[in-house]
């Protein structure tokens, strides 16, 4: 018997999480960075020919580096500190040649008009420096300024899986965490902040 498949587009993006894995696959703490407004997730992929005698001989698949482009209604300066790895001193925090962002693992969540949600995880990537740009205000008009924050992820060797992943979804039905928790627990090495016994 078949199941019915799902064909219902997503209509929103919500909780975006990051936690810092250093050379580990354990997060030290799980953050939550509210207002995503926008999210690509890019895996471009190539498909390489061999030829010989005017055709083609074979095909092989050649695979790009995962990239994950986010908008923000406003980044807080804390999740840049340790995003970015960034040095804070006197309340004063700084970017330099120096900066060395860690290593942090990502989750995001598609959400669909139903309820039900489709999260994207991400095991291990690393934050580069957004640019710093504003805008006036034009003719007594009020208009809010975004902020992006671009990221590059590599595979890693995540719990159940023969090789090495990069990226891991996962989806639930509205009112149901299972496949949401069972995926923090790949990617974070630990539940998600509001799962309790019967999840959340």
């Amino acid at each position: 018997m078949s199941v019915e498949k799902n064909y219902r587009a997503s209509t929103g993006v919500d909780e975006f999480y990051y936690g810092l894995i250093g050379d580990g696959i354990i997060a030290s703490s799980i953050e939550r960075v509210k207002f995503l407004q926008e999210i690509t997730v890019e895996m471009p992929q190539e498909v390489v020919r061999a030829y010989g005698d005017n055709t083609t001989a074979e095909m092989a698949v050649s695979n790009g580096d995962i990239s994950v482009n986010s908008t923000f209604h406003k980044i807080p300066i804390e999740d840049k500190q340790r995003l970015l790895g960034l040095e804070t001193v006197g309340g004063l925090t700084a970017i330099g040649g120096t900066d060395n962002p860690p290593y942090v693992a990502v989750v995001f969540a598609k959400t669909f008009q139903d309820g039900s949600k489709e999260y994207v995880g991400l095991p291990k990537g690393i934050f580069t420096r957004p640019n710093v740009s504003g805008s006036s205000k034009a003719g007594g008009t009020t208009a809010f300024n975004t902020e992006a924050i671009v990221a590059q992820f590599m595979d890693r060797k995540v719990d159940g899986f023969d090789s090495d992943k990069s990226v891991i979804f996962a989806a639930d039905e509205k009112g149901i965490n299972t496949n949401r928790d069972a995926l923090f627990l790949k990617i974070f090495g630990t539940a998600h902040p509001l799962a309790g016994p019967e999840g959340a």
